[in-house]
């Protein structure tokens, strides 16, 4: 996004705070994911809820699909106060400086939901959400989305299976690192773009929850999905941190409470969701779908579990350390 644009963005936020008094307070609410994901299911629901506890003093506009910024220019967007929200994945923090965020990518670090929660939702995550504030956000909460799996054209069945493939990753040195592990070669690209780089051969393939996948209709563009649940995938409702501290205070109470209801409601549906579109991805014929052996994902854990020692210069070896405490995990035992 050209910064001309951003400055109209900034020029129209001007306008709105000098509108009359009665004028509700407009948070524009950009994403880059389909509105029926589970973070597009989400958003809406906030504003839902946000208008309704707010009586109409706040007007949320949603705007999914990257129709207003990619991936890539978001953050700048909210940071400037072209935008007042976004729901980023975890993975984009790294590249604005909070390198902690990346230890969401760390692959098979979380057992499944109950492991995850104990994190987002207790000291350490809050820790977490708190280190964005110097940038001038506020974060305001962890959404699930879900587990990733790994596709391509050939058939997935050991970590060997993608050696020498072109996989598409987010922006990620953590993701960077898992695919060369595997021997893979990562391909950093936006989100928007990869349904036709799968299409035309640009990448092999990827990771993703399946409710990304499948509503990205990647399935209609990949052969063989494995169902590895090797990484999370999820997102943090961040806010710019000037407007919403600049906010009335019952305001902002209640758009707290919508909040909390939006991610109880988000982490609801994220499972539901990728269990609903993983029955899609099977029904449509288009993608041979496998469920490993206990025996062939222990495999993928421990060729990648030396990733989390690997990034321990980066992400921090304590917080790593903190997370293993929470969720009582030990590397050592596999």
């Amino acid at each position: 996004m050209k910064i001309s644009a951003l400055l109209l963005g900034l020029a129209a936020c001007v306008l709105s705070a000098t509108a009359s008094a009665d004028a509700p307070i407009v948070i524009k609410f950009s994403h880059v994911v389909a509105v029926d994901t589970p973070k597009g299911l989400a958003a809406e629901f906030f504003k839902k809820r946000s208008e309704e506890l707010t009586k109409g003093k706040v007007k949320v506009e949603v705007y999914a699909n990257s129709t207003l910024y990619k991936d890539k220019e978001e953050m700048e967007a909210l940071q400037l106060g072209a935008v007042q929200m976004l729901a980023p994945s975890l993975a984009k923090f790294g590249p604005l400086g909070v390198k902690e965020f990346e230890a969401f990518d760390l692959p098979f670090i979380f057992d499944g939901y109950d492991d995850l929660h104990k994190v987002t939702q207790g000291p350490v995550g809050q820790a977490m959400l708190k280190k964005l504030e110097p940038k001038g956000i506020r974060g305001l909460a962890f959404w699930d989305n879900g587990f990733k799996s790994f596709s391509a054209n050939t058939p997935i069945r050991t970590p060997a299976d993608l050696k020498g493939k072109k996989m598409r990753i987010q922006s990620s040195k953590v993701l960077e690192e898992e695919m060369r592990t595997l021997g893979a070669l990562p391909q950093v690209m936006a989100f928007s773009e990869v349904y036709q780089a799968l299409q035309t051969g640009v990448v092999d393939g990827t990771e993703n929850p399946i409710s990304n996948l499948y509503t990205q209709k990647m399935h209609e563009v990949q052969k063989h999905l494995t169902l590895t649940d090797h990484g999370y995938l999820g997102y943090a409702v961040i806010v710019n941190k000037k407007f919403w501290d600049g906010l009335p205070a019952d305001v902002r109470g209640q758009l707290e409470k919508a909040m909390k209801e939006s991610t109880d409601y988000a982490n609801r549906i994220a499972k539901e969701q990728n269990d609903k579109d993983l029955e899609s991805v099977k029904k449509s014929g288009r993608t041979t779908v496998y469920v490993p052996t206990a025996a062939e994902r222990l495999a993928f854990k421990k060729a990648l579990v030396p990733v989390h020692q690997k990034m321990e210069s980066r992400i921090g070896k304590e917080l790593i350390e903190a997370i293993y405490k929470e969720t009582e995990f030990d590397p050592s035992k596999l």
